[in-house]
């Protein structure tokens, strides 16, 4: 069974559906709203559960009902919650969600509360659960000395290191060498990699060549997620476009956590590259046939089972 250490935040989501996304400034009538456990670290951490790894969560909730949530969450979902810290402190972080209904775009504000406090001594004192991982998967929604951490200690035991640069800002040079594979977005793309030596804009270069400037050795692999369009990958060897997969979005909340957590399955599997993305490329789609984010995650059959049949079209 693939093994994942995933490092990360927790926030509670508070969704709000409406028929369009209001404006600066104005207010609009909603039509439902909904709570949901969600932050990139856990949603990522129950898609890979549920895509059938072993999964381990390290991060950090408030000792309130929102930590509670989340506890109860990942046991069921069978993750290793041994490494989760209840902050004395600070509240479980929360997320307001805003989802248009016709387009299924959303909008959301993060308050990050006790995921803010992750610390390097936190994984450190998991540093034997990392060692024995297969890949460890971490995102920006935690202190960035923390991620940093989480890469080194993966790199130093030989494990595939992941980092989702969400969202989006400047990462160390210890942190991209300490990186196998970056998988941003096309905006989180153009902010690490759309600048040219005088910080002007390059919005005439390529993917394949910002993702290119990103990489600082050999062995790393950028992989950009498109949304419909697919992903990107690219190295300093090569690149290829990999197709999306085609399905009715309802949500898009938490496409790119399911993405990630199929991609570090897949890889923790030995699959090759093409073959992990075109896995979490099926995760992904099946998540956004369905409202909210955590709950919205695949299974590991769902996932086959629409594997099977896009391969006998």
């Amino acid at each position: 069974m693939a093994k994942i250490v995933v490092v990360g935040s927790f926030n509670m989501d508070l969704t709000s559906y409406m028929d369009r996304l209001p404006r600066p400034g104005e207010t609009v009538h909603g039509n439902r709203f909904v709570t949901g456990p969600g932050g990139k670290g856990s949603n990522q951490a129950v898609a890979a559960a549920r895509l059938g790894a072993q999964v381990t969560f390290i991060g950090r909730v408030g000792k309130d009902m929102f930590g509670d949530t989340a506890i109860e969450m990942w046991q069921r979902e069978g993750i290793n919650t041994r490494y989760v810290v209840r902050d004395p402190t600070l509240a479980t972080g929360v997320a307001p969600i805003f989802v248009e209904e016709r387009t299924a775009e959303n909008a959301i504000v993060v308050v990050l509360g006790a995921n803010t406090v992750l610390s390097p001594a936190d994984i450190e004192a998991a540093e034997s659960e990392i060692a024995s991982a297969d890949v460890v998967l971490t995102q920006l929604e935690i202190p960035m000395a923390t991620v940093q951490r989480a890469l080194e200690l993966g790199k130093r035991h030989n494990v595939k290191t992941m980092l989702n640069p969400a969202p989006s800002a400047p990462l160390p040079p210890a942190v991209m060498e300490a990186t196998d594979y970056l998988t941003p977005n096309e905006i989180e793309l153009n902010m690490l990699g759309g600048a040219d030596e005088s910080g002007s804009l390059t919005a005439y270069l390529t993917i394949e060549k910002k993702a290119r400037r990103l990489l600082v050795s050999d062995t790393q692999t950028v992989v950009v997620t498109l949304g419909g369009q697919g992903a990107q990958w690219v190295t300093r060897e090569g690149t290829a476009l990999i197709p999306a997969a085609k399905v009715k979005a309802v949500d898009t909340t938490g496409a790119g956590d399911a993405f990630n957590a199929g991609l570090a399955v897949g890889l923790a599997e030995g699959k090759p590259l093409e073959e992990a993305t075109l896995f979490a490329h099926a995760a992904a789609g099946l998540s956004v046939t369905k409202p909210g984010t955590a709950m919205s995650m695949p299974t590991r059959d769902e996932v086959d089972s629409f594997l099977n049949t896009q391969q006998s079209l």
